[in-house]
């Protein structure tokens, strides 16, 4: 079987009938006249199935501006592989609907960051490029990422060139705020007019992504063949819902009008997005892997189809979550996302979200405990979620069977977990004793604590299959 380039491409896109529904989408571009426009940092899956989408779009709406130089920040594998295929992969779109798929065309180049950094910095300094986009890391920048920017910008600076829009896409808050000022104090190190060029001529707005990615498998690549008769080391699957909202801040004032024609949602405060997906998508999405990771179903998607754990995530979303958000249209919103977890053709692993919980949890449940704690508000679902993250440390689940804990204090916390083992109260004080993952206050919250222990205390007894029973029983059902 030919692999996936643009020769076996040309060929796809011949035979392809162009009123078959059930055809994939190829680039119908011509991919020799697309310019490199974006720098992007960070070549991953998430991308790839996301702004590099919007930015193919864009490229099939006849804007040549908007080709990608596809930045890996260490890793060869992929960017060498996508090199191989001029570029090109393809994308399993699932829905409940069905599955299609998309050829996407939009990265012209790769490099590696660590190996060709000349190359980074030469892109972001050349002509063409408009805009950088990140997404890197959710752990925070620092100052390697700051020192790559900086010197790409000085470059640029240096060439006498205009500035450009900066625009990270990581699942942090504020994050165009926080580049900015990671990028202006870097170079404000080395060269204050640098510093203040940076300040003035590049715009760096706050930005919310939203995509369920699921990690690439074998599958994909044979479910790829079968679709379109070539081989594809690259492809990815996803789903059919994408968000990408994005402050109206650009260095170019006009990509607001062209972004929005592509789908992207361009608003004055990114931060009432943010906040929603932060607690009610990413939120939710730990309590569940928690939970599954718990009981042992492999997907999430096993896990909505369960009645028990769909009301109690409509619950957790609308009787604590939603009280505190100003995003319009909450309730459209939450049953967008129980349909979206609820998809099928995702195969979403319960320990892929549960990851870095310890890194996750101050983000996604703790400001909305905080708020419902302040307000005298309901706390029992995030309560059960505390004593279900306390039985996952664990390391093994309601059937017996051991797991690794992937994350950076794992080895601390099963300690604890060990330490305590038949002493709930013990277990409590000292997980909840953690600092960076639950602040100074919660543990001497008594209101929570009593709660953390009563949920804590029936999963180990009866299993978190009756005590998520006994927390369902509270509320009236929902679904």
């Amino acid at each position: 079987m030919s692999p996936l380039n643009a020769a076996s491409l040309a060929d796809l896109v011949v035979h392809m009938p162009a009123d078959a529904s059930a055809a994939p989408l190829l680039p119908r571009y011509d991919r020799s006249l697309a310019r490199t426009g974006v720098v992007h940092l960070g070549l991953g899956a998430f991308h790839r199935a996301h702004q590099a989408m919007v930015f193919d779009a864009l490229l099939q709406a006849g804007d040549p501006r908007w080709g990608v130089l596809g930045v890996a920040m260490r890793s060869t594998d992929l960017a060498d592989a996508l090199a191989a295929q001029d570029g090109l992969y393809a994308v399993q779109i699932a829905s409940a609907e069905g599955v299609r798929w998309q050829v996407v065309g939009a990265i012209l180049r790769t490099c590696v960051a660590a190996r060709e950094p000349e190359q980074v910095i030469n892109a972001i300094a050349a002509p063409a490029t408009r805009w950088v986009t990140l997404t890197v890391t959710e752990k925070g920048y620092g100052p390697a990422l700051a020192d790559l920017l900086v010197r790409g910008l000085a470059a640029r600076h240096a060439a006498g060139l205009g500035g450009l829009t900066v625009a990270s896409c990581d699942n942090l808050s504020e994050n165009g705020r926080k580049l900015q000022r990671l990028c202006v104090d870097a170079a404000n190190a080395q060269n204050a007019a640098l510093a203040g060029w940076i300040a003035s001529q590049c715009a760096f707005p706050n930005s919310m992504v939203d995509r369920i990615v699921p990690a690439a498998t074998p599958r994909q690549r044979e479910e790829a063949a079968q679709a379109l008769g070539v081989d594809d080391a690259c492809a990815l699957a996803t789903e059919a819902f994408t968000e990408w909202v994005i402050e109206n801040r650009f260095h170019d004032p006009a990509d607001a009008t062209v972004l929005r024609a592509a789908g992207v949602n361009v608003v004055d405060d990114v931060k009432l997005f943010e906040e929603a997906k932060l607690r009610m998508l990413n939120g939710s999405h730990t309590a569940m892997a928690l939970l599954g990771a718990v009981q042992g179903w492999p997907m999430i998607a096993d896990g909505v189809a369960l009645p028990a754990v769909r009301q109690y995530v409509h619950g957790f979303m609308t009787d604590m979550v939603m009280p505190h958000l100003q995003r319009p249209g909450l309730p459209a919103y939450r049953d967008a996302l129980l349909a979206r977890f609820a998809n099928p053709g995702l195969h979403h692993k319960v320990h892929q979200i549960a990851n870095d919980s310890s890194l996750k949890i101050p983000l996604r449940w703790l400001p909305t405990l905080n708020d419902n704690l302040a307000a005298g508000q309901g706390i029992e679902p995030l309560a059960f979620a505390t004593a279900v993250w306390m039985r996952f440390v664990q390391g093994v689940d309601e059937t017996g069977a051991a797991y690794a804990m992937s994350d950076p204090q794992a080895a601390s916390l099963q300690a604890l977990a060990r330490e305590h083992a038949g002493d709930v109260p013990g277990s409590v004080r000292a997980l909840l004793g953690v600092v960076s993952i639950w602040g100074t206050a919660l543990p001497h919250d008594l209101r929570f604590t009593t709660r953390v222990t009563h949920w804590l205390t029936r999963i180990r007894a009866d299993g978190s299959h009756q005590a998520l029973a006994e927390l369902n029983s509270q509320t009236n059902p929902k679904t």
